[in-house]
């Protein structure tokens, strides 16, 4: 067998790290070329290879699928985050200005009638006197997110969205408008033409509408002129953020890292702290960016509670894949009751003196189908799938029945309401 100072070696006299050697995930059948010369030289050959001592070694995957099920093999780098790598919102109001006579009514929308007059007053433009009576321009509210790390410099993307009656903002273009974050001071200025996926045709008695043309984007339309204070480079602990908390995730990630640090550096560095967060203390002899880059593309088993996530506004379902359900009996049906109105003319009899009459005449029909009954009963997805399908029920109806389900406590995963 490859023993570890041997590996080791070989990793400093080639100046690479331990991975770089061959032992890649993907190499399930050996070494590289260069790797195995190296061996050679130090007389360990082909054969004394094992592939699964180096990948406890390293704390490297060799591709081949070992998870539970419900576990899905993950970078460090999808499922988790620093927490100090966090956007900046940025919102600004301004003028967009070309528009073919889809802009603002400015009888309506005042403001946009202000914002012109103090727009061209800044440029020294005199607008003492008449009404402005200018279709072409709308009021919009900008946003943008500034990544973290950005410098002074860097172009980000905003987005435009109309504030008064426009009815679209195709064609138009946004003029230089300062961008705020939440402290109120100025971190970037937008400007550019508007992209509006959506258009707006309309003649004097019908008009056609797809899309959303009162909203666009402006890609690369900000630039930078501030940077958010950061001191990546600095830092002696990082804590790392899951996107979806979860405490058998957390102490993975900790353990991934303590299995590579212990190899690597020959110390401990990880511990997690809830089911958020995991705590990790940066090696002296490397610097900040080069650690997080290694340990973030550990790999390891990301797990999830299950779940069932209901949207009853769209009809939309979304069950996950660890979803089970205890024996429960289902009978779903619905009733049908259609009104119909015929009124009837009633005509008088000769001679009568009668006037025709109308009288009323309502039809009331109730059908209700067949309701049939179906027994589920199994521990995964498919089972719940495959009957309500065996049911033959409606998006809205499965809503129904899972609501029905989890109050019976059948249901073992969350059901979440949106």
């Amino acid at each position: 067998m490859i023993r570890r100072a041997a590996l080791l070696a070989i990793a400093a006299a080639l100046g690479l790290q331990p991975a770089f050697l061959g032992l890649q995930p993907a190499l399930a059948d050996g070494l590289t070329a260069k790797a195995r010369r190296e061996l050679a030289a130090r007389g360990i050959t082909d054969a004394d290879y094992d592939s699964a001592a180096t990948a406890r070694l390293f704390g490297t995957s060799n591709g081949s699928s070992s998870l539970p099920p419900g576990q899905v093999a993950s970078r460090i780098k999808d499922i988790a985050q620093l927490q100090s790598a966090r956007d900046n919102q940025l919102v600004g109001y301004g003028l967009v200005i070309g528009l073919a006579g889809t802009g603002d009514s400015l009888r309506n929308s005042p403001f946009t009638e202000q914002s012109i007059r103090a727009m061209l007053q800044n440029l020294g433009i005199a607008t003492e006197g008449g009404q402005a009576r200018a279709k072409n321009v709308a009021a919009v509210i900008i946003t943008a997110n500034m990544p973290p790390f950005v410098q002074s410099g860097a172009r980000i993307d905003i987005d435009v969205s109309s504030m008064g009656d426009a009815t679209s903002l195709q064609g138009g273009t946004l003029i230089m408008t300062p961008l705020k974050a939440a402290d109120g001071e100025i971190y970037a200025v937008g400007q550019g033409a508007v992209i509006v996926s959506g258009f707006l045709a309309q003649g004097q008695a019908e008009q056609l509408t797809q899309g959303v043309p009162t909203a666009g984007r402006v890609p690369n339309g900000a630039i930078v002129e501030r940077a958010v204070g950061a001191s990546f480079g600095e830092q002696s602990q990082f804590t790392l953020q899951l996107r979806n908390p979860d405490f058998s995730t957390a102490t993975r990630i900790a353990d991934a890292i303590n299995d590579y640090t212990s190899n690597r550096f020959g110390m401990r560095t990880a511990a997690e702290r809830d089911a958020r967060t995991v705590q990790i203390r940066k090696p002296k002899n490397i610097s900040a960016a080069r650690f997080y880059a290694e340990i973030e593309n550990l790999v390891v088993g990301a797990d999830a509670p299950a779940r069932v996530v209901v949207d009853e506004r769209t009809g939309t379902i979304v069950i996950g894949n660890e979803v089970k359900i205890s024996r429960v009996a289902i009978s779903h049906g619905t009733l049908t009751v259609r009104i119909t109105e015929a009124p009837r003319i009633v005509q008088p009899e000769p001679f009568s003196r009668g006037v025709t009459a109308v009288e009323p005449s309502t039809a009331i029909e109730a059908t209700q189908p067949n309701a049939r009954v179906a027994v589920l009963d199994g521990p995964n997805l498919q089972t719940l799938v495959s009957g309500l399908n065996r049911l033959g029920v409606k998006p809205d109806g499965i809503i129904a029945i899972l609501q029905g389900i989890k109050s019976a406590g059948a249901l073992q995963a969350d059901l979440v309401l949106q």
